[in-house]
């Protein structure tokens, strides 16, 4: 493959619904620009950008993927990402490596929630973006519902650039509302179209949405309107520069018909990307976080004469080929083996085989010039967000920053073997998906993995079986209870023995008092007079630490109480510090006894988004889960909710929700805070708790 400069080359993310088509679009362009043989079916599992065992195997996109075509003579690198709302994260982590997105809307479906998503992705990185309306060969596949659609959720700056000749099976076409000529098409061929004259019984249609878009492009333009007023149209070159301008300032997004699958308009995308969609160049500075010495954030120009900068905006962890980082050249130009200066890191990484990747097969490439997407393989250190460059040049590109994760599992290995090797398989996993997160719970013990959702770990289970061997076993996860306590105690803990010669002796008198939320723990030390030894004090504390971790509700940590030793006793030869820690225990269980002890649960902070019809529902479901409704908000047709609710009503939420709302809602939360657990609750927890240590004491017998 040739070195293309930055104004030949086009970088669009293809984003949209999951089963929208964008799989099927991508591997149509490809195929008509000769980029691969045949044309990939994703049923079949031969596509160029699902390639992965689990995308195959689940005929959905789970990653990022990247095709190159070389069309026009120009270069465009289309990334292929997700569209299922679990993964859709990753459409928005490339937004800083692309120049425009092709939001690609199914003909039938219509605007879906995960477009609404996207577009909200879109609109906050300000992208240029066109809409492929594909399968409009499926069955009521339909123009003027999907044009409704998609001018009421964003109003009327979606303007067509095309028709569609016929719809369902009958779907044979397109027609271009810039150049007034139709695009006809064999289905399933090699997706180069015969050019002729617009159908007679479409000719009006034709010229009242040819009308529309010219006045909706020179209203933009001062030189266009006036050109409009003055002879009532644009001529076609001035709608083509001025169509191109307001895409790229995001004044019109342009409306285009296609079928994957039967290869109808792939051509006509792939000219209306080279002809209208903006260059790499035309992005401007690229602003980042670092400061100049003037206190300006420092910039790049997208140009081969400005400093070398490198954004990494993806990693896949390959088992054969190690860790391959996908990048985008902001500026200057990247040469092979070229020794490059990581400056989130501050280490240096030597770019050997730069390649330029057609999903899983990597093309070798010597150079890549500023505005470029590239590869490259076995970096030492370098992970996703992380900046590189020039070394006497430094800047940080800003990182996207993505919510915590959904839902938590407990994670535990199936065999010795399994253990070994669970720590490394996940930490691989993790360099290459922004939203997995692995953690040890310090309370519980357990190894908790963390996602956005329940398919989203079981596709993590399934990468740990395939590429490392690894199997494991997933559970809900313990919850954190805490104990405390709600009044106060005043008790003696004694501890006396004697066994033939030396004996044990500890004598120590306590006050216990509730301290508030997050306090934890103080212990005051109030003795006087020397009523116990200095040297046995921190025992007295150890031992009311230790039994306060082992709990005495439910087997819980204690928290948030203030303890204040303030008289005591020793003897000369039998006392010791086991003995005084022994006497702080027995003075902590006397204490528990009086203080009214409770139980904590932990409440999270819990931020649910769900189209409007399904609010409701949704409302009376966290009633019953003891939430309580916090807010609520609405945007763009969907309602975001925002409560708390005890977390124990919420460990199996991801797939009761995605029943509730046929697969279109989403929801994240956070720790907020310990709350007390209602007094029939309790109950049921403490029972279950000595059930628990019953079995395990039999267990041990």
């Amino acid at each position: 493959m040739k070195n293309y400069e930055g104004a030949n080359i086009r970088n669009v993310a293809v984003v949209g619904h999951s089963h929208s088509g964008k799989t099927s679009l991508v591997s149509a362009m490809l195929f008509t620009a000769g980029s691969t043989q045949r044309l990939g079916r994703v049923d079949e599992g031969n596509t160029v950008t699902d390639y992965d065992d689990e995308e195959i195997s689940r005929q959905m996109t789970i990653g990022t993927a990247l095709g190159v075509i070389e069309w026009n003579k120009c270069k465009i690198n289309v990334l292929d990402t997700p569209g299922f709302s679990m993964f859709v994260h990753e459409a928005e982590m490339v937004m800083p490596a692309v120049d425009a997105a092709l939001v690609v809307v199914d003909a039938v479906s219509g605007v879906q929630v995960v477009t609404e998503k996207i577009w909200g992705f879109a609109d906050k990185f300000a992208m240029p973006r066109a809409i492929v309306c594909t399968r409009m060969d499926r069955e009521r596949a339909d123009y003027d519902r999907v044009m409704d659609s998609l001018t009421g959720t964003f109003g009327r700056t979606v303007v067509p650039v095309q028709l569609p000749i016929g719809s369902e099976k009958s779907f044979t076409g397109v027609i271009d509302l810039v150049k007034m000529k139709a695009y006809t098409y064999e289905m399933g061929g090699n997706g180069k179209a015969k050019v002729g004259d617009i159908p007679a019984n479409m000719a009006d249609q034709a010229k009242e949405a040819h009308e529309k878009l010219v006045e909706l492009v020179a209203e933009g333009d001062d030189k266009l309107m006036e050109e409009f007023f003055e002879t009532g149209t644009i001529g076609e070159q001035h709608i083509i520069e001025g169509l191109h301008n307001a895409i790229r300032e995001d004044k019109i997004f342009p409306v285009l018909f296609a079928s994957g699958l039967g290869n109808i308009g792939t051509d006509e995308v792939l000219d209306f990307i080279a002809d209208y969609m903006p260059t790499a160049v035309e992005r401007g500075e690229v602003k980042g976080s670092a400061t100049t010495n003037n206190g300006q954030p420092a910039t790049r120009k997208i140009s081969d004469s400005d400093p070398l900068s490198v954004y990494v905006f993806k990693t896949v962890s390959d088992p054969f080929a190690g860790r391959i980082s996908f990048f985008k050249v902001y500026s200057g130009v990247l040469k092979n083996d070229a020794n490059v200066q990581n400056f989130t890191r501050n280490t240096s990484e030597r770019f050997a085989h730069l390649s330029t990747m057609q999903g899983k097969t990597a093309i070798p490439v010597n150079e890549l010039h500023a505005g470029d997407i590239g590869a490259v393989a076995k970096l030492k250190e370098t992970l996703t967000g992380d900046s590189l460059g020039d070394k006497a040049n430094s800047i940080y590109f800003p990182q996207v920053q993505f919510p915590e994760p959904a839902i938590t599992f407990a994670i535990e290995p199936k065999s010795r073997a399994d253990e070994d090797k669970l720590g490394n398989g996940v930490h691989k996993l993790m360099e290459e998906d922004a939203m997995l997160r692995f953690f040890r719970d310090a309370q519980t013990k357990e190894f908790l993995i963390a996602g956005t959702g329940q398919q989203h770990i079981e596709v993590v289970v399934s990468k740990l079986k395939k590429r490392y061997n690894t199997e494991v076993n997933l559970k809900a996860p313990k919850v954190p209870y805490r104990e405390t306590i709600r009044g106060k105690a005043d008790v003696q803990g004694r501890h006396k023995k004697q066994s033939g010669g030396h004996g044990q002796y500890g004598d120590c008198k306590i006050k216990m008092e509730p301290l508030p939320r997050g306090g934890n723990f103080e212990f005051v030390n109030d003795i006087f007079g020397g009523a116990i030894p200095k040297n046995y004090i921190p025992a007295v504390e150890k031992g009311i630490l230790e039994a306060a971790q082992r709990g005495y509700l439910a087997g819980f940590p204690v928290v948030d109480f203030r303890v204040v030793l303030y008289d005591g006793s020793y003897h000369d030869v039998d006392s010791n510090e086991l003995s005084f820690k022994t006497a702080g225990r027995i003075a902590f269980k006397k204490a528990m006894e009086q203080a009214k002890p409770t139980l904590l649960e932990p409440v999270m902070n819990v931020e649910i988004t769900i189209p409007d019809e399904f609010a409701g529902a949704i409302m009376g479901d966290l009633n019953s889960r003891r939430g309580r409704i916090q807010g609520m908000d609405n945007k763009g047709g969907n309602t975001i909710v925002k409560a708390e609710v005890p977390m124990s009503e919420m460990l199996t939420y991801g797939t009761e929700l995605t029943a509730m709302t046929q697969g279109r809602g989403s929801f994240n939360m956070e720790m907020h805070h310990y709350d007390i657990v209602p007094a029939q609750q309790q109950e049921k927890i403490i029972a279950a708790a000595k059930a628990a240590r019953g079995e395990e004491v039999e267990e041990e017998e």
